[in-house]
């Protein structure tokens, strides 16, 4: 079934079983995903040794937040 098939059944149903879908819909793209959430600490691992190791620099939380 091609998406364009299912938002036009999806038209047809009832406000209120549109809104479950949609609600589910949604609920499955702010669900973590576990292997996004492994390269980020693998990268955030990675930062933090070179830092350490003096071969990146960091940069003043002040500068970071100040307003302009």
């Amino acid at each position: 079934m091609s998406t364009k098939q299912i938002l036009e059944q999806a038209l047809r149903l009832k406000p209120e079983e549109r809104f479950t879908l949609i609600e589910g819909l949604i609920k499955s793209l702010d669900e973590p995903d576990k292997k996004l959430d492994e390269i980020w600490a693998e990268e955030a691992e990675k930062r933090l040794k070179a830092y350490r190791e003096g071969r990146l620099e960091g940069i003043p939380m002040e500068e970071i937040f100040k307003e302009e």
